[in-house]
Parts: structure tokens; sequence; C-alpha cells
């Protein structure tokens, strides 16, 4: 049979339902937790700060959830995603394996996270909602949760990490083209900022901290709700579009993937593209899912699964999932969106039920894998996705070791068009590798709170 390089669908193919995994789960997931009482979350307790819709898809067990014919018409400004056959990634590695990738940077924000933030933005308007905040690290998700606003006429306020904020100006440039305000955080216009900042007047920040304070002037105001890019189940939701066309695309060409390799962070990209795959394992597949970390904040491979907060304030409900610590301060690398220190509640049960497998990597070979993408498929990856093309990388070399033909497919998150800095520093020599060390990981466990 002869393979197409590239293999689309027709805008009739987009998913009209979203796939929820919670329906499938042999072990479902521990309850959360309301931060003041420690008992477990009610769905009122929820609602200061998101829309009734998104708290019923947060707790909902059913397996399929309609998408709105709203959000649909949205999609069909990117959707259906390529699927491509990295065919000349495959030939420098001379590896038997054929590697797919499924390409999001193609969404008019250039990253898998506008999946969600169509969604989001649609059912807070439709609660009427004038007003959003959120937070983000390399800046994808405020990118895409600006540009979401912007189409259901909302205001946005984004707490850029303070790091990704100088690290990365043209994100910000990006939101603010969509009218969003973005204020580097740890800030001085929240609790949660100015007592950071007492204490380190000059720290980095981390995702943490920045929904700390998203999340603190979202519950102060009535007109305004909290969005987040990642992590939470109706999040994960909304990202299962790519592996639901993925698989469509491998049909066409008589393809199923023996492993399924994305980056992870909070857990979006990797759980979207791997979920609608797993729930064939379930039901007696192999197919295996890796994600894929940097070795500066290693959730999955050196984290504790433990009910933890979402934020350093502690102003978020507590989850059960792998963590390095709610007061875990990661290495300023140039991969923001995978400087977390939780990991979904989702993810995070299928890891610790054995569905998933965890790889961490550092800095330093991820940029060498995303400069052998980017020579020898035309693309270049944002530092986020090189981490799971460093991953696809590994794999096509062991199928190589053993002589397998093994099928490989990743999700290219996002392009790196605005991280053309973080390259400038791997040519000049400054990009270091700094793993997490074991003292400052032992001292942030510590602060894990006693449920």
């Amino acid at each position: 049979m002869t393979m197409e390089k590239k293999v689309t669908l027709s805008e009739a193919e987009i998913p009209r339902q979203w796939y929820n995994i919670q329906a499938d789960m042999p072990n479902k997931l521990a309850p959360a937790l309301h931060p003041g009482t420690m008992q477990p979350l009610k769905a009122e307790d929820l609602a200061p700060i998101f829309p009734m819709e998104l708290i019923k898809q947060e707790v909902s067990q059913e397996r399929w959830i309609d998408i709105p014919e709203e959000v649909v018409e949205k999609y069909r400004i990117w959707r259906p995603t390529p699927l491509v056959r990295a065919y000349g990634l495959e030939k420098a590695l001379g590896t038997p394996a054929k590697i797919y990738y499924k390409n999001e940077g193609t969404s008019p924000a250039g990253s898998h996270k506008v999946n969600t933030a169509i969604p989001q933005a649609y059912y807070n308007k439709q609660a009427g909602i004038t007003r959003l905040t959120t937070e983000t690290g390399a800046g994808q998700w405020g990118s895409s949760i600006s540009l979401a606003a912007s189409f259901y006429d909302m205001e946005c306020k984004v707490y850029m990490v303070k790091v990704s904020y100088h690290q990365k100006p043209y994100r910000r440039s990006f939101m603010k083209i969509f009218g969003a305000d973005v204020i580097p955080s740890p800030s001085n216009l929240t609790e949660a900022g100015r007592s950071l900042l007492a204490k380190d007047p000059d720290s980095h920040g981390s995702l943490g901290v920045a929904i700390s304070e998203a999340v603190e002037e979202a519950a102060g105001r009535a007109d305004t709700n909290y969005a987040l890019g990642s992590v939470l189940n109706h999040v994960i939701l909304h990202q299962t579009v790519i592996g639901l066309e993925a698989k469509k695309q491998l049909e066409k060409l008589d393809a199923y993937p023996d492993v399924i390799v994305g980056a992870c962070g909070g857990g979006s990209n990797f759980a979207g593209i791997a979920f609608p795959f797993l729930k064939d394992r379930f039901n007696g597949g192999k197919v295996r899912a890796v994600g894929v970390e940097p070795t500066a904040c290693p959730t999955l491979t050196k984290g504790t699964f433990a009910y933890d907060y979402g934020d350093l304030g502690k102003l978020t409900p507590l989850t059960k999932m792998y963590t390095l610590g709610h007061n875990f301060m990661p290495s300023g690398i140039h991969a923001g969106g995978l400087r977390y220190h939780g990991e979904s509640a989702l993810v995070s049960q299928l890891y610790h039920d054995g569905f998933i497998e965890g790889r961490a990597y550092n800095q330093q070979e991820v940029f060498e894998a995303a400069l052998l993408f980017a020579r020898t498929e035309g693309l270049v990856p944002a530092p986020e996705s090189a981490h799971a093309i460093q991953g696809a990388i590994v794999e096509a070399l062991a199928a190589k070791e053993a002589g397998e033909a093994r099928t490989i497919l990743f999700c290219l998150s996002g392009h790196g068009h605005f991280d053309m800095g973080a390259y400038d520093r791997y040519f000049a020599g400054d990009l270091q590798d700094v793993p997490c060390g074991a003292q400052d990981l032992a001292a942030s466990l510590e602060s894990l709170p006693n449920v």
C-alpha cells in the first residue's frame, strides 16, 4: 500500500463528541477536596469561578459528551489538523519504525491549547460571564484563551510566569493583539503575588503562583471566571479531539500505533492524543502511552502520588495526583509549559495503575531532538513539543536495535516560532541541564498537606 506523507480529514469528519475516559477507567478518581474544609468537593464549591456546564463536565461519567455546534464552527477554522508521516526523521535515524505526528501547531494560536480555550470561552459566555482570568507559562495557553475570549467579546487578564514573560516577548504581543491584559507573575496586584514577593523579591515565578493570582481575582468578582489550560478533567476532555481525529486518519492508512508519545506538563496534549487509544487498551489492546517531561520538573517520574493543592496560595481544591509539592519552584527552563508541580488527576491515576509510562529528559538532548526534527521535517517545534520528539526518537532507536517495525505516534503540540530566543541560547551554548535536585524536592514534598 502506498503511504501518503500527510493525511487529512474533511470538515465533516471533525469529531462531534468528546471522549470522557472517566467512563472506562478501571479505577475511578479519588474525590477532590475543598481547600478549607478538606471534605469532598461539591458542585456549588466551584460555582464562584467556573460555569455550571464545565462543572458538570468535570464530574461527568458519561462516555461521550456532545460538542456544541457553535464550538464545532470555531474548530473548523483549523480543524481537522493533519497527521504526517515523518519520512525524513525515519531516514535520519535509520529506523524500521514508522513515525507519525499529529500537527496541532496549525491552530491560530500555534498550539493544541485552542481546543479547550474555545469551549471554555463559549460556556462562560453562555453563563453571562464577561471577563476571564488565567495563568500561562510559555504563553501558548495565554495566546489561546486571549484569542477565544476575543471571539466571544470578553475581557481577558493573563498572569504570565515572570521568567517566560521575559523569555518570550512575542507571546505577550500575540495576547495583546487579541485584547488581553498580560501581567508578569508574581505581581503586586494580588495577595498571593505580594506574599511571595515579600519572601523572594526576585522570584521568577511558577505556574502554581500564577494560578493563585488568577483564581484570587476571579473569586473576588461576580463578572469574572477563571479558565485553566491543562490538568482539570474538562480540559482533558476537550483535548480528545486530537486522538479521535488521529484514529480516523490512521484508519485511512490501515495503521495503528504500538506506542503513543506526548509531552507532559499538566497532561492535556498527552491525554488528548493518548486517551482515545487507551479506551482500546482497556478492552484488551496492547498500545503503550509514554508521557515525556523535563528533568527539571519530573512530576511523574519523581513525584509522589498524594493529595496536594494545585497552586502555591492553597486556593484551589486538593486533588490526588503526582506532585512535586505545591511550593516547588522549578528552574527557568525554556519549556515553560512543562514547569508545573502537579499532574492531571486522570493522567496520575492511569500512571499509578500502570496504563501510562513516564520518561524525563534533559534540556540539551531535547533541543538536539528539536533541531533534528526541524532539519528533516521542515517544522520548528516548541520546546515543550520537542520533549515528545525526543521520546519518539528514543522509541524509534529502540525499534532499530530490536529490529522491530514499530509504529510510533506523537503529538506535535505546537510550533516554536515564538521561541527563537531559546534556540539562540542553545546555539550560543548558554542552555544548561538543570535536573531537579534531591534536596530541593525533599523540601518541597514536606509541604504536602496531611490528608
